[in-house]
């Protein structure tokens, strides 16, 4: 798919240059700190991927179609846009993360009240990220039956949420 056909499938993308530009710098801003979240326990990676997708919807749907596609975070980013679910290993890892992340902060602060504030924050957003549904599992005929039928742009995602 080359880049005109792209831009002419997708209405949302912004006709003013410098706004398409911020866009596009956001998106990328997003795309690294989703990376950089990757091994800091503090930074979340999935919604920063979110925050790119949706920034280069409005500069670039080449781009965010690109990340949907990646083999590393395409299937976050798919899962969570079709069904708010998030693998069994990414909980596991947020929670693994949060947890260690608490024990720094609980073994260095100076006041008492930072680790009570802190774990309050972190275990709702624990609770939050473990009351949310695991991906079901692709059908093998439905997967490739989607897969022909769009001949593999990821544009289609967005109309289904």
């Amino acid at each position: 798919m080359d880049d005109q056909t792209a831009l002419a499938e997708d209405a949302d993308v912004c006709a003013s240059p410098l706004r398409r530009r911020l866009w596009l710098a956001l998106g990328y801003a997003a795309v690294g700190l989703g990376i950089a979240g990757t091994v800091l326990p503090l930074l979340p990676t999935t919604p920063f991927l979110l925050l790119a997708a949706g920034a280069f919807a409005k500069s670039s749907p080449v781009l965010r179609d690109r990340l949907y596609r990646d083999p590393r975070f395409g299937p976050l980013l798919r899962d969570w846009q079709a069904e708010g679910a998030i693998p069994r290993k990414a909980k596991a890892a947020a929670l693994v993360g949060m947890s260690v992340s608490w024990v720094i902060v609980a073994l260095t602060a100076s006041r008492p009240l930072v680790p009570i504030l802190s774990g309050i924050c972190m275990a709702a957003v624990a609770v939050y990220i473990v009351t949310r549904p695991t991906p079901s599992p692709p059908a093998p005929e439905d997967a490739a039956s989607d897969a022909a039928a769009d001949g593999g742009n990821v544009s289609a995602l967005r109309n289904e949420a």
